[in-house]
């Protein structure tokens, strides 16, 4: 939605947002291809994001923004830092995107970055109002964005491994019924770094809230693992850990 659409928007106050995705081929991050003011075919990626409105706070911005342009409703959407460097906007071709959407295209602009964790399974995006494309992009090819968009997401990408160090995060981007060895590549994705393998399952494996069945993998080429689950109950009844594996 253009400001020219809506005299509510605050032109001072936008919220952009890091949507990660994990699955077989690795993490990713949703991003949206705007379109250019001139028709050119030029591509130009940035994060879902827009203005707030002036009757709605920054969480509700979050959600109906995230909504607008991807399609995606009802995630969990965590805030995690604000942005408001005087020159946010520094290239030529953003100021020119700008100065097409919006009423007052050089007022400075503080944005709030939230996060969130899907299984891209789950969702479909889809784009719309000014993003002419939305799609999923590996965290390591990710290009340059439009804004401070690269800090905005290595911002996020911060957040997200202190999250997942303190929370059980990470279980929400796996299927219900896991293995020791998908757990361990979610992290290791993640953290950037290897695990020692031994480290890493004695300390999970001596956690209340991972539950170990009399099941194993299925149609596997390999000798099949044991599965495992997360259970929410014995978690909200435990000390919170710190997933540091180091």
């Amino acid at each position: 939605m253009s400001e020219n659409q809506s005299l509510s928007l605050n032109p001072n106050v936008s919220v952009d947002c890091v949507v990660f995705g994990f699955d077989l081929s690795g993490l990713k991050v949703l991003l949206i291809e705007r379109e250019n003011p001139d028709n050119t075919d030029g591509k130009n990626y940035q994060l879902p994001g827009d203005l707030i409105r002036n009757d709605e706070n920054l969480d509700e911005a979050a959600k109906r923004i995230l909504k607008e342009l991807t399609a995606l409703d009802n995630l969990f959407l965590s805030q995690f830092a604000a942005f408001g460097d005087p020159s946010r906007v520094k290239r030529e071709n953003d100021l020119e995107w700008l100065r097409s959407v919006r009423k007052d295209p050089e007022a400075r602009v503080v944005t709030v970055g939230y996060f969130s964790l899907i299984k891209p399974e789950n969702f479909k995006p889809a784009a719309n109002s000014f993003a002419r494309k939305a799609e999923w992009m590996s965290i390591d090819i990710v290009p340059e964005l439009a804004f401070d968009h690269n800090l905005i997401l290595q911002n996020g990408m911060e957040a997200l491994k202190l999250k997942m160090r303190t929370e059980p995060v990470g279980f929400e981007l796996l299927p219900e019924k896991f293995t020791l060895g998908q757990l361990q590549n979610l992290y290791e994705t993640v953290m950037g770094f290897e695990i020692d393998k031994r480290n890493f399952r004695r300390k999970i494996t001596g956690m209340d809230f991972l539950k170990a069945l009399d099941e194993k993998q299925q149609g596997v080429a390999h000798k099949p693992a044991r599965l495992y689950e997360f259970n929410q109950s014995a978690y909200n009844h435990s000390f919170s850990p710190m997933f540091d594996f180091q």
